[in-house]
């Protein structure tokens, strides 16, 4: 089955099985950062975003992002190295392994959440696997983060 849709801002048309995951997908087309946790929908590794929405890989298939705008971490560089940076600073990085769909669902969270608590954070991240922290680290990381984003925005309006 052909599929026509965007992936990271470039129109792509390519053939896919009506069976495929999205994850299994987007991996065959280089996406890598999309990664294979549980396989049940429960650890967020796989998550990108569909439409600006995130959307778990894992338990998708490919044929529904036909006619959408997907975006993994590989479309976000820049704003993944600019959060990324919290993340070191706060020791939260450690082995990396969910890094990329705990950033992608930072991400989706504060395109949806304006000024979120940090009890909302942890909420947001509920699902978001890492065997690594109890993520106290990461919600510091976003904490600080998002002071430096509101920082940002008042000298651009000063």
């Amino acid at each position: 089955m052909k599929i026509s849709f965007w992936l990271n801002g470039v129109k792509r048309e390519e053939e896919v099985q009506p069976d495929t995951m999205l994850l299994d997908f987007l991996r065959s087309l280089g996406c890598l950062s999309v990664k294979r946790g549980c396989e049940t929908a429960n650890c967020g590794l796989c998550t990108v975003m569909v439409e600006e929405r995130p959307v778990l890989s894992c338990s998708t298939l490919a044929v529904r992002i036909d006619g959408k705008r997907v975006v993994t971490l590989e479309g976000m560089q820049k704003e993944a190295e600019e959060f990324g940076t919290f993340l070191a600073g706060e020791g939260a990085e450690q082995c990396g392994f969910c890094n990329p769909g705990f950033i992608m669902n930072i991400f989706a969270m504060l395109k949806e959440l304006e000024n979120p608590t940090e009890e909302q954070i942890r909420e947001y991240l509920a699902g978001n696997l890492c065997r690594c922290s109890g993520f106290v680290g990461q919600t510091r990381s976003i904490l600080k983060y998002l002071e430096y984003k509101r920082s940002q925005e008042k000298e651009g309006d000063a």
